[in-house]
């Protein structure tokens, strides 16, 4: 009820959000993620739900937080009033232009955050994608110039204490990650990480990582034990330099972020886990892309991250994760895996039970939320009629 009411204030008192904010960013640090449990909503398909529908199915999963890879105005005027917590993504293809100037940036800003506030909770913005370790040398240059022209700009905007600056990063920019203590950044991406981090540390930001078991299991399957990666029954791995035992590959290589940050210098810094998730089917050369295993990996990372904990290096450090993905995206490319990482198929319905449920079909989906926009209109008319009832009595009376 009294975040209802706060809501309704803030819509209905000019200029309350811009005061709010303003406060904010001088009394608490943002917070872009509400509990443990996220999930990454990717639209690389023609045949997936609705933004509307997609909201349903969240909300009935209690999924809260939500990150997108761009800024699309469908998207975020259909998370408008649903509470979920929404990380928009300003794609790799801006960075060169927001990095060259901040009015551009600006702009930017006012037309995908600033119009869409408060009605949508957008509580981050990720400047890029995994941009340091990839292939374009020249986004890894424009990628501090952009962060920084777009904090910059939700700065000015008095919207610093509401919107957290992150970037998400993927294991291409570590080196000697085995054993987890033994990481650090790849020599050619420090000159690039160094005054990232050092700008995040300043504004508060995580280190945000993309981190998948499955990719590293199929990268040595042979000498890595399957078990292990899907959070199983395992021995583990040992850390001699830290005397410290890991029962899952997750853990792990969150632990080597861990470890690469402290050798630079940032033992403080959080790390937040922006995608992890397996595949449920793949090519012939990826055996272990299969639904048995993905379904037994997202179930296990469901109960690892509901404990609340850290990782044995960072244990007050809770862990935070953001599952890939949402739905199978059938226009993505490469192997028939990276098309099959969703929780639930195109149609809405579940990939494989880890305990959520799909969408109903289409027919009986269209007919609940006409039934629902019906009841609404209905208790709209009621009002209505009530309030002129009313008035009506009382300017009778009053003759």
């Amino acid at each position: 009820m009294g975040r209802k009411r706060f809501w309704f204030c803030a819509q209905s008192v000019p200029g309350f959000w811009v005061v709010f904010s303003a406060i904010a960013s001088l009394t608490m640090a943002v917070q872009a993620f509400t509990g443990t449990y996220g999930i990454n909503y990717g639209r690389i398909a023609d045949n997936i739900p609705s933004p509307d529908e997609v909201v349903s199915l969240l909300k009935a999963a209690k999924i809260k937080n939500v990150r997108i890879y761009d800024a699309d105005h469908k998207v975020l005027n259909a998370f408008s009033g649903t509470g979920l917590e929404l990380v928009i993504g300003l794609p790799n293809g801006f960075l060169k232009e927001m990095s060259s100037s901040e009015e551009r940036a600006m702009n930017w800003v006012k037309e995908n955050v600033q119009a869409f506030l408060p009605q949508t909770h957008i509580c981050g913005i990720a400047i890029g994608n995994e941009v340091l370790g990839g292939g374009d040398l020249e986004l890894w240059g424009a990628l501090l110039g952009a962060t920084k022209n777009i904090y910059k700009a939700v700065k000015k905007l008095n919207l610093d204490g509401v919107v957290q600056i992150t970037t998400a990063h993927s294991q291409a920019v570590f080196s000697n990650s085995f054993p987890p203590s033994s990481c650090i950044f790849r020599e050619n991406v420090v000159q690039y990480m160094e005054p990232l981090l050092e700008f995040f540390s300043e504004i508060g930001s995580p280190f945000c990582l993309n981190a998948y078991p499955f990719l590293a299991y199929m990268s040595d399957p042979e000498n890595i034990d399957i078990n292990y990666a899907l959070f199983e029954s395992t021995e583990g791995i040992f850390d001699p330099k830290t005397n410290l035992r890991y029962d899952n590959m997750l853990d792990a290589q969150i632990d080597a972020a861990y470890a690469a940050l402290a050798d630079a210098g940032y033992h403080k810094m959080e790390v937040i886990v922006t995608e992890t998730g397996w595949a449920s089917r793949g090519d012939e050369n990826e055996a272990a892309a299969t639904a048995n295993n993905a379904k037994i990996f997202n179930y296990n990372l469901r109960k690892r991250l509901a404990k609340k904990k850290g990782t044995p290096f960072r244990p007050k450090n809770v862990l935070k994760a953001y599952i890939f993905a949402t739905f199978n995206e059938n226009l993505k490319p490469g192997p028939t895996s990276e098309r099959n990482f969703g929780l639930f198929k195109a149609d809405g319905t579940i990939s494989y039970d880890i305990g959520f449920h799909g969408l109903q079909s289409s027919s009986s989906s269209s007919s609940y939320l006409s039934l629902k926009n019906h009841r609404a209109r209905g208790l709209a008319g009621s009002l209505i009629f009530s309030l002129t009832v009313s008035v009506v009595t009382r300017l009778l009376l009053l003759r």
